[in-house]
């Protein structure tokens, strides 16, 4: 299957499928509203996605834990960088206190990388998912958690919380990992995964990827496999767009028919629930993407006979 070339030559001129209109109504200000007073952030505002208006207009949010800047300095990523202090003993409180305002059924809680921390915030994580528990029990908590230079003491005190989705996103293809990623490592990032799952076989995996960094497509049925292999069940891949003109360059972009195959692909390597699109995120309709696997058990439990050429 040839890959799409199409916009290769100038990925500085975004195509048609990539403009789109923000929407700012009543419901995206109250979000907005009960962040501020709550001096909570969110992923959306920090690394500017693209999603941020249309997530808060239906009333959701990704929370972000521990600070508003990061000890890494990914060449993807908008986060500030460096570290900024000791994590606050109020914020679980608050979270948990804007998550029932908001009346939340589902909600992500994410976190700048933190390596300056013993624990690289692992008990913070706890703390904040204990409190929405106790203040909002019946919301379903996903946690978007980084991979804590491997330690596994870290991983198990998040597996210990009890999430109902522990995610942590691949990112991009393992040859990319020293342009985009220097401080990661592709296979730490896998085992977190597959050590998430034989920790609690109950807990839901999921993953995500940004493409357009330069990957090629038999770099990404490499990862497909290899996600599948490490028991991720959910899985989003979207459009990288690069945040400053400083971060890691656009390679292309990719097109809406591309990530509908892309998908595909992911489904026949044993993934159960792909969502593909180039404004995908990670967090995006991320209570949807569980619905439908709670709801479709067995659903690509055996591999789909889509041909990969």
């Amino acid at each position: 299957m040839p890959e799409n070339k199409s916009y290769r030559l100038n990925p500085k001129k975004k195509p048609s499928w990539l403009k789109k209109k923000i929407e700012y109504g009543s419901i995206f200000q109250n979000v907005q509203s009960v962040l501020e007073s709550g001096r909570l952030a969110t992923v959306c505002e920090e690394a500017l996605c693209p999603n941020r208006g249309d997530c808060f207009s239906q009333g959701t949010a990704t929370f972000l834990i521990l600070g508003k800047r990061c000890t890494r300095h990914c060449s993807f990523c908008a986060v500030a960088f460096g570290p900024e202090g000791l994590p606050d003993p109020a914020e679980p409180g608050r979270v948990a206190e804007a998550v029932t305002v908001l009346g939340l059924k589902y909600v992500v809680i994410t976190s700048v990388t933190r390596d300056d921390l013993p624990d690289g915030g692992a008990g913070h994580f706890a703390s904040v998912i204990d409190a929405i528990r106790l203040k909002s029990p019946k919301t379903l908590i996903e946690t978007l958690i980084p991979d804590f230079r491997g330690l596994e003491t870290a991983l198990d005190t998040i597996v210990s919380a009890c999430p109902d989705v522990l995610s942590h996103n691949i990112e991009t293809v393992p040859r990319l990992y020293p342009l985009v990623r220097p401080e990661s490592n592709y296979q730490r990032s896998l085992d977190i995964l597959k050590r998430a799952g034989e920790c609690d076989r109950s807990i839901v995996l999921k993953s995500g990827l940004m493409l357009g960094m330069g990957e090629t497509r038999e770099e990404l049925c490499a990862v497909f496999s290899d996600l599948s292999s490490s028991g991720c069940c959910i899985l989003s891949l979207g459009q990288y767009l690069q945040p400053e003109s400083e971060n890691h360059p656009v390679e292309r972009y990719v097109t809406p028919h591309e990530f509908e195959e892309l998908k595909e692909i992911a489904l026949a390597k044993g993934i159960r629930e792909v969502a593909s699109a180039p404004y995908v995120r990670s967090s995006y309709h991320a209570f949807e993407m569980y619905t439908a696997l709670k709801n479709n058990p067995a659903r690509n439990m055996v591999q789909s006979s889509y041909r990969i050429e």
